[in-house]
């Protein structure tokens, strides 16, 4: 299996945040526009060998903002009911 393709999850009780390495280049758009700024680089590398990012789940609102505005769909955002 091609371990590029898997997900880094990060959990709270308010809900699930991940990442998908193999389709994160690294733009930081997500950094840029999170309100809470709980988003930040990573020591893992994405697609094109860049920094890709991650989340402090203990700041993050779980609003899906990051994942609105990844041009590439790396991010997923699931708010717990």
């Amino acid at each position: 299996m091609d371990r590029k393709w898997e997900s880094a999850i990060f959990e709270s009780t308010k809900g699930q945040w991940a990442i998908f390495p193999g389709l994160c280049k690294g733009c930081g758009l997500c950094i840029e526009k999170c309100p809470v700024k709980c988003i930040g680089w990573s020591d893992g590398l994405g697609v094109y060998g860049t920094p890709r990012v991650d989340a402090d789940m203990e700041k993050c609102i779980v609003c899906g903002i990051c994942q609105l505005v990844c041009p590439d769909c790396a991010i997923r955002v699931e708010k717990k009911k």
